[in-house]
């Protein structure tokens, strides 16, 4: 029989629910690389051993597997799944708002159809033994490779109740000796994430991009750039092997998102037309989906881009990378498209389509509950090289905005969800993004109507977990803080309802230092708090990457009041 072995790189928790868990790990056949070896298979073997500080009535042991198409890795969704050789005839729902123990562990078994891409869960389960058999194994197994903890989601039809959750993104993964920097800041996250100072823990962690830099230096630079299998399967072992990381994402429901980083720099569709850029674009998807995708939520078949609820407050993590279009009319902005193309049958809704029915859906049903999007990109601000009232030509200024990678870019998908937001009286929209390394947040502020007006929006922006490069990009002086100021102007005009509109905005707390933050929601103030914490779990303040002492980087931001509905 096989001895039971603990995860290469994982438990990772994943999407959670009221009810279930998505929990990954990636085994390991001693074939790294692209060559996965035919004459093994990897079995994943999983258990719950403590359910809300109690040992569970009954030994449920799991097994599933770890497919080589997804370089060994696999996902099992406790409180849905039934495993490869199931007892019980249907799955047993975990309990919401419940805190939950599991152990993971792998077994290697000799492949008796080697040739064959698969084998079927029946014939598989046949050269396992009854499941129950490895509940003390897993046990025994180092809890720091094996151990994953994690609390259920409140039920989705229950009382609104506050909410925190930490956003953040970028994480650089160092050079020669600073490599074990990269990786400091996720240990005072965690800390923060359980709760401390008097602070209510956090729900979930959201990474919004920049998990890996496949590109450490620059695309134009081949020296560490990710262009072979072996080169992005060492990125992710690099980053989620790494102590804190690994010891975070086993503790807090996770969910991540891509950027360009992921693939190269300030990638977009238009490179596909390359050769090579497709070959380099096809093994960081395979990666991504591998090491990122698979643990999320899904939910629109193979596409990247998902939703999902805590309790009663609904995401919306859009694809902002692998369906941007900049290739259609040279230095023209109209027909970019940041959410994909313009769909041409409604049967065949784009991006943008199911952002919108999602907006909509969660107007109508939850009222003026937060809803959040994650944009990697940075809806506002703009950069100041990017914004509207700067001089120059149209053709310039189109120029200008492509370079900015970000949503100046991409007028028409920016005025198709005003419009929506500004015709449907969207209210409390809030924007979660990451990519530029220099957190802030920004009010949007909508002219045009009495009703439009009274709209509450924000964009919250999380960036760098580590960069090192400060003088390199990132410079708050380089984002429009008033897009109502002199020199800054940037309103953003836009029809709704067959009238005009303009959106503007206000931007502060700026900051270039390493950080994370944290965002929590009271329902009963309708107040959302935003607060960046630094390298070492320091509330950080204004000035501090001058040296200089200032206001904590915490704000408090007003919402529309909202209730039960």
């Amino acid at each position: 029989m096989s001895k039971l072995r603990p995860a290469q790189l994982g438990p990772i928790v994943g999407h959670a629910t009221s009810t279930s868990a998505r929990i990954w790990i990636r085994g390991s056949a001693g074939d790294e690389g692209p060559d996965i070896d035919g004459e093994c298979r990897t079995i994943g073997v999983i258990a719950i051993t403590w359910e809300n500080g109690r040992r569970p009535r009954r030994r449920r042991v799991y097994y599933f597997r770890l497919r080589r198409e997804y370089d060994r890795t696999g996902t099992f969704t406790l409180g849905e799944e039934l495993g490869l050789k199931a007892v019980d005839s249907a799955p047993l729902p975990l309990l919401p708002d419940t805190g939950y123990v599991v152990r993971v562990g792998t077994l290697l078994l000799d492949d008796p159809s080697p040739e064959d891409d698969s084998l079927s869960h029946g014939e598989l389960a046949k050269r396992l033994p009854a499941a129950e058999v490895w509940f003390d194994d897993l046990e025994a197994l180092p809890a720091e490779e094996s151990e994953a903890r994690f609390r259920t989601f409140p039920a989705e039809d229950g009382s609104v109740s506050r909410l925190s959750f930490i956003v953040g993104s970028c994480r650089y993964p160092g050079l020669l000796w600073k490599t074990k920097q990269s990786d400091a800041i996720f240990e005072p996250l965690l800390r923060e994430a359980m709760g401390q100072d008097g602070r209510d823990a956090v729900r979930l962690l959201l990474m919004v991009g920049d998990q890996i830099y496949a590109d450490m230096l620059n695309r134009h630079v081949p020296l560490g750039l990710a262009d072979t299998f072996e080169e992005f399967q060492q990125r992710y072992h690099a980053a989620f092997g790494s102590r804190h990381m690994r010891r975070l994402l086993r503790q807090l429901p996770a969910y991540m998102i891509l950027d360009d980083h992921e693939i190269e720099d300030n990638w977009c569709q238009d490179r596909v037309r390359r050769a090579e850029s497709r070959r380099v674009f096809n093994l960081a998807i395979s990666a991504y989906r591998s090491y990122q995708w698979v643990h999320g939520p899904g939910g629109y078949g193979q596409r990247l881009f998902y939703r999902f609820n805590c309790g009663r407050y609904p995401f919306f993590a859009m694809d902002s990378r692998t369906q941007r279009y900049m290739d259609d009319v040279p230095d023209c902005l109209a027909d970019n498209h940041l959410l994909g193309r313009p769909s041409l049958a409604g049967e065949e809704p784009s991006q943008l389509d199911l952002l919108l029915a999602w907006l909509g859906e969660c107007q109508q049903k939850l009222g003026d509950t937060p809803k959040f999007i994650v944009s990697p990109s940075v809806f506002a601000p703009n950069p100041m090289d990017a914004r509207s009232g700067r001089p120059g030509s149209a053709t310039d200024r189109a120029r200008r905005c492509e370079a900015s990678d970000s949503w100046p870019a991409f007028p028409a998908t920016r005025a198709a969800l005003l419009r929506h937001i500004v015709e449907n009286r969207v209210q409390n929209v809030v924007f979660l993004s990451g990519d530029i390394h220099c957190s802030n947040v920004a009010e949007l502020l909508f002219r045009g109507s009495d009703a439009a007006s009274k709209l509450r929006a924000f964009s919250i922006t999380s960036s760098a977990f580590y960069w090192p490069f400060p003088f390199a990009d990132g410079d708050p002086s380089g984002f429009v803080h008033d897009s109502q100021a002199q020199g800054q102007e940037d309103g953003f005009d836009f029809s709704a309802d067959g009238k005009p509109y303009t959106m503007d905005y206000r931007a502060r707390n700026f900051t270039q230092e390493d950080n994370f933050c944290r965002v929590d929601i009271d329902p009963e103030t309708a107040k959302l708090t935003v607060t960046a914490f630094g390298s070492q779990g320091q509330v950080l303040e204004s000035g501090g990457w001058f040296g200089q002492s200032g206001k904590p980087l915490r704000a408090e931001l007003a919402l529309a009041p909202w209730t039960e509905t």
